[in-house]
């Protein structure tokens, strides 16, 4: 089993839990941070711009995403050139579609040009993955994440989506680089290098479970089978023959 910082994938840690973060910051493997207003809501963050300052004290030199949280294009356009002012290692997350299910190619084209770094998010399609393309700057590094997570419990395979993303971003717009977003479990890193894909986000849930891979099966197996007799042992279960059984 090769290592995963050979397995020619970079490994973004998703949270919103600064504490959490400044460990991450120590560990080679995580190649760049990510979050959004629903994981800083459930972190409690209740300044965003303060947050985002503490966070990018911590990591000062690797990627770190922070989405715009308006509506109106107008006000995207705006938040996003603030947010993308905060750090040279910024990237702006703009969501693939408002509210209102309008395509935000208009913000997605306004902030590259500018030369902000995007990273379009909530991705689902490949018609809006050519969409992105057409929006974006050639010339500007830029991030599309592919919600393949969300896809899959939508019972569709993300593999095509994503390895498409690939072949298309490579083939038009360079600097490009597709994220496998909201993975739902570790070997979801697996699929995300058969696909091609250059990043996958990873979840705190996933990342304690990284000491795991290449382990053996076998012994996975015994541990297994003694952590079912173990809890049963602790819980003191005990199941006793009725008096009609012991009577036959």
């Amino acid at each position: 089993m090769k290592s995963l910082l050979d397995l020619g994938v970079k490994v973004f840690a998703d949270g919103a839990d600064l504490n959490a973060i400044k460990r991450l910051y120590a560990d080679p493997l995580i190649k760049g941070f990510t979050t959004n207003p629903t994981l800083m809501r459930l972190a409690g963050v209740a300044d965003y711009r303060a947050f985002a300052l503490d966070v990018l004290k911590v990591v000062p030199d690797r990627p770190v995403s922070f989405e715009v949280f308006a509506d109106d294009f107008g006000e995207m356009i705006e938040q996003g050139r603030e947010i993308g002012s905060w750090g040279r290692n910024v990237n702006v997350k703009i969501p693939v579609v408002n509210t209102r299910g309008e395509f935000t190619g208009e913000v997605i084209h306004a902030l590259s040009r500018a030369g902000i770094h995007v990273n379009v998010t909530a991705v689902f399609t490949g018609d809006q993955v050519r969409d992105i393309v057409a929006a974006l700057s050639g010339d500007v590094p830029a991030y599309v994440s592919i919600f393949a997570g969300r896809i899959a419990d939508s019972g569709v395979d993300p593999a095509p989506v994503v390895a498409d993303a690939v072949r298309l971003l490579a083939a038009k717009k360079r600097k490009a680089e597709v994220i496998w977003a909201s993975p739902r479990e570790l070997y979801n890193i697996f699929d995300a290098v058969r696909t091609g894909c250059q990043i996958i986000t990873v979840t705190g849930d996933i990342l304690k479970k990284l000491p795991l891979i290449g382990k053996d099966q076998l012994l996975y197996s015994l541990e297994t089978a003694r952590m079912f007799y173990d809890d049963a042992k602790k819980a003191g279960y005990a199941i006793q023959a009725s008096i009609d059984a012991l009577r036959r």
